[in-house]
């Protein structure tokens, strides 16, 4: 199966710019580029399937360019929002781009001629607005921005609208596709969904400033089958790629336990198993669905490519103490998340319902409550029947630790030193 063929066949092209793309990706040495917004320190696995759509480009003889957008993460993507963005200070998108390169550099080969990691406020910082608005926005058609889905979709909205600010955000992404492409002959651009707007736009301005053709083309948005927004878990937070916000065994627990409906799709997705690999899987499954054989061939390929093999193995590791009954509360505290509380609170006990929020095991004092009530909360792996529940020192485990859980598969390790 060929390259394109392949991204076709896992459902990783949504848009083509042009039909003529799937022979020149094919043929390999194309230059591409994605984009990543520094809203926060860290990526998340929302990011990931673009992370992994620039490693599929590399592996295929493609030279990948990752942008971190240090100048338009100033401004803030209006695409799929609803409302307008916070603006963040420099310095804090200073720190932003800086924890973005890090964590980038631990999946493409950025070794000479292999890959490129740029900020485009390297050369946005010197631009004149009159020498912007003369030399790129002459060549954008309000009526063709006011068409586009990211901008139409916010002037229905009478409530929020949208600023010339964020009004503005696609003539800075297409410039720099007009850059990338004079400074490095870039060719291709790969995004999102939501992003394809942006993209033409960008194909459009080479063309017309520079009579070159260059290509982009979409991969899914990723939802969950209930509808959920991918990279969140049941508290609501965030699935994210640093191991400090997310450790490698909740990671690995997320997508152990993916729906049966999204294993095989995520699967395709963000591994790099063969088709016949990851049929027989789904076979497997079909057959023996409690043993949630695809999720955890899911969970370890996802884990081990962010966090790497030993990670994974503890993150397995803890898993199967958790879920098999075992003792061995020091080897889980060890891996499984954990937060610290000081240990002379435990003299009048500490209330559980603190403890759930305090873990985000329950997102608020009213959702604590409502889990006690519903039977789904459990301290040392004992029931919990009242709101007023309390953790003393009787219930410390090994000296130092109570193991939290909520529900079949959310467990936590309050630590008390």
């Amino acid at each position: 199966m060929s390259f394109f063929a392949d991204l076709q066949a896992r459902g990783l092209v949504e848009q083509v710019s042009d039909p003529s793309l799937g022979a020149l990706l094919d043929a390999g040495d194309l230059t591409a580029y994605c984009g990543f917004d520094p809203t926060g320190p860290s990526l998340h696995v929302g990011s990931l399937l673009q992370i992994v759509g620039l490693m599929r480009l590399q592996r295929a003889g493609h030279r990948p360019i990752a942008l971190v957008g240090g100048a338009t993460g100033m401004i803030g993507d209006p695409s799929g929002k609803t409302e307008e963005r916070k603006l963040l200070t420099v310095d804090v998108l200073r720190e932003n781009v800086a924890g973005i390169r890090a964590q980038l550099e631990r999946f493409l080969d950025f070794s000479p001629g292999r890959a490129l990691l740029v900020n485009n406020y390297d050369w946005f910082e010197g631009v004149r607005f009159i020498d912007f608005l003369r030399d790129v926005g002459k060549h954008f058609s309000v009526n063709m921005m006011l068409a586009k889905e990211s901008v139409r979709a916010r002037l229905e909205d009478r409530e929020h609208g949208i600023s010339y600010t964020e009004f503005s955000y696609m003539l800075l992404q297409s410039y720099d596709f007009l850059h990338l492409a004079d400074a490095h002959d870039c060719r291709l651009q790969i995004g999102g969904t939501d992003q394809w707007g942006n993209i033409t736009a960008g194909i459009d301005l080479v063309r017309r400033v520079r009579g070159k053709q260059v290509f982009g083309y979409t991969q899914p948005l990723v939802t969950t089958a209930d509808g959920k927004k991918f990279g969140k878990t049941e508290a609501g937070t965030s699935v994210w790629l640093d191991a400090a916000r997310t450790s490698a065994y909740q990671m690995f627990q997320y997508f152990l336990n993916a729906d049966d409906r999204d294993a095989g799709r995520l699967l395709r997705y963000f591994t790099f198993l063969p088709a016949p690999r990851i049929a027989e899987i789904a076979a497997e499954s079909g057959k023996a669905p409690e043993k949630r054989i695809a999720q955890r061939e899911l969970a370890r390929e996802v884990t081990r490519m962010v966090h790497g093999e030993a990670e994974t193995a503890k993150a397995e590791e803890t898993a199967a103490s958790l879920f098999g009954g075992a003792a061995d509360v020091r080897a889980i505290a060890a891996n499984a998340p954990r937060t610290p509380f000081p240990k002379s609170e435990l003299d009048d006990g500490i209330p559980v319902i603190k403890l759930l929020t305090a873990s985000r095991l329950a997102p608020s004092v009213s959702a604590a409550r409502r889990d006690i009530e519903g039977g789904g909360v459990y301290v040392n792996e004992e029931r919990i029947a009242r709101i007023d529940h309390k953790v003393g020192p009787g219930d410390l485990k090994d000296g130092r630790f109570v193991l939290l859980r909520k529900g079949k598969k959310n467990y936590h390790v309050i630590e008390f030193a």
